[in-house]
């Protein structure tokens, strides 16, 4: 037939995808084979960055800010630990996206029944919802401090950062990736600057690198928290389900030779050392946020731990501890430079969360929609809680108001207790099979025998901490009736958690076994 009667295909909202991860970008970047080692890690960069997004998102701000004022340096061994099993679980996920072509939400479908796939990505999607909550906040405040928008017209202002995504979309994946590199050095800048001029106790800093049993303590409490709540919503803030879905997907953006062994080695290598790095900087901010809190501010002297209160505490001298602090923030360059790192941050998380939301979506139900409108739907969602809890506050105290906020952020965290778990352990069974891997890159011993004490610790951690989550809907003073509701509802959600956990593990395993079968057949 002539080309004047060949079919136009026609472009709808959603469509069935069931193709490569992300195919838009997917090995769509070139890398030279005969450049040095410094270039080739150059051209490998740019993943890691957007990955380290989401451990330095506006979630992860007031847990390490607070967690400082009240435990001074105890906590950044908590920071340390959390972010070394960040690099260890990001690497096994760009590790299986690499090797095995398949994003882990693509992995996880493959091995598992349509019901299964329909209720982890709805699990997903609500933790995805959850860090957007985040965001929403941050970005509104941010513009409220800022400009002096009012802050319902600020939320709304959020929503029209769809915008900005659809020209990211026009100037290409590897623009995209600069970008959020050059806004991460501008949220290390700021802090790195803070801390610098607050000149803190570097021996109490590198002490504090070290665990020791305080540091989980629930005995010792200081304006409401405990060493051991305070630890949680470090870890609960800072490793998080989706980066791993998005890892594994992006981690395949550059051009590989799959029948070279070699090449994928390679590969492998430089997305590992990229992620690394990168989240060497996240570890960096979250410490720095943390010694801004015990050396810029006197301890316990900042009553509103909300980011309106440590915009405020930035410009009041009264609340600083170091004397060249209080003469530089009289200039109000501080509490600026705190409000643009926000903005920033919420920016970057922003991107990388529609990403994510794509990856979830075509990984376990098969169905795409544009970017700019999975964006416009996740935000508008996002934004009614927001919304309803400044209405709701609105004629009673400032302090009232942001406190709100702020308890909405820190509870709507809840929902990464939930989808941790199975991100996690699909991603350690599929990393550790040689049927999935090859004998050559599945987990090594010490990689396999980590990763199942981390998995095991920080499932144990969330689920262990998931009734004082549940306690924090119910305000800061609940009553004793509150607290007995709030234990019970924790209870049936692990219970919850438990059976579908053990749902996911019973399907995955009886999906390798079959995979491996399928293998052994085909030889």
């Amino acid at each position: 037939m002539g080309e004047k009667n060949a079919p136009t295909r026609k472009h709808k909202l959603i469509e069935y995808a069931n193709g490569p991860s992300l195919e838009e970008i997917n090995g769509k970047i070139e890398v030279s084979k005969d450049i040095g080692f410094w270039k080739t890690l150059f051209a490998y960069s740019g993943p890691g960055a957007l990955v380290a997004v989401g451990y330095m998102d506006p979630g992860n701000w007031s847990t390490s800010i607070t967690g400082g004022q009240n435990f001074q340096y105890l906590l950044m061994s908590v920071i340390l630990i959390s972010s070394l099993i960040a690099m260890l679980l990001q690497y096994m996920a760009a590790q299986l996206g690499i090797v095995s072509q398949m994003d882990l939400a693509q992995a996880i479908r493959a091995r598992t029944s349509r019901a299964l796939g329909i209720v982890l990505w709805i699990l997903t999607e609500f933790a995805i919802m959850a860090t957007d909550i985040a965001e929403v906040i941050g970005a509104a405040i941010a513009l409220f401090l800022l400009f002096h928008i009012p802050l319902i017209i600020a939320v709304f202002i959020t929503v029209f950062d769809v915008l900005l995504l659809l020209l990211l979309t026009k100037i290409g994946f590897r623009k995209i990736e600069g970008l959020v590199v050059c806004l991460i050095l501008v949220i290390l800048f700021v802090f790195a600057y803070q801390v610098a001029l607050s000149d803190p106790n570097w021996g109490a800093v590198i002490a504090g690198l070290v665990p020791n049993a305080e540091t989980f303590s629930s005995s010792k409490t200081v304006a409401g928290m405990t060493p051991l709540t305070g630890s949680l919503g470090i870890i609960g803030a800072t490793v998080m389900p989706h980066n791993l879905y998005l890892h594994s997907a992006i981690s395949q953006t550059r051009k590989i030779d799959h029948h070279n062994a070699d090449d994928v080695a390679r590969t492998v290598k430089f997305a590992s050392l990229d992620s690394n790095i990168q989240l060497t900087a996240a570890f960096f901010v979250n410490a720095l946020l943390l010694i801004m809190g015990v050396a810029v501010f006197k301890t316990g002297a900042v009553k509103d731990p909300s980011f309106f209160g440590l915009f405020q505490a930035l410009s009041d001298t009264s609340t600083l501890s170091n004397g060249v602090l209080i003469g530089v923030a009289k200039s109000g360059i501080l509490s600026v430079l705190f409000a643009v790192a926000l903005l920033a941050s919420g920016q970057n998380s922003t991107i990388t969360g529609t990403l994510t939301g794509q990856v979830i979506m075509e990984g376990f139900v098969h169905m795409r929609m544009p970017l700019w409108l999975r964006r416009l739907v996740t935000r508008l969602l996002s934004v009614i809680p927001v919304l309803i809890c400044v209405m709701l506050t609105r004629g009673k105290s400032a302090i009232a108001e942001h406190e709100a906020l702020n308890d909405l952020m820190n509870n709507s965290q809840v929902f990464l207790a939930f989808a941790l778990p199975f991100s996690m352990l699909p991603l350690l069974m599929m990393t550790d099979s040689a049927a999935e891997m090859g004998h050559r890159f599945k987990n090594s011993w010490w990689v396999k025998g980590l990763g199942w004490l981390s998995v095991i610790g920080l499932t144990g951690l969330n689920l262990l901490g998931l009734p004082a989550q549940v306690e924090g809907f119910f305000g800061d003073n609940p009553t004793k009736g509150q607290l007995s509701i709030a234990d019970n509802i924790a209870w049936v959600l692990i219970v919850a958690i438990l059976a579908l956990l053990l749902w996911t593990l019973v399907e995955l395993y009886r999906g390798n076994k079959r995979y491996a079968a399928k293998l052994s057949a085909a030889k």
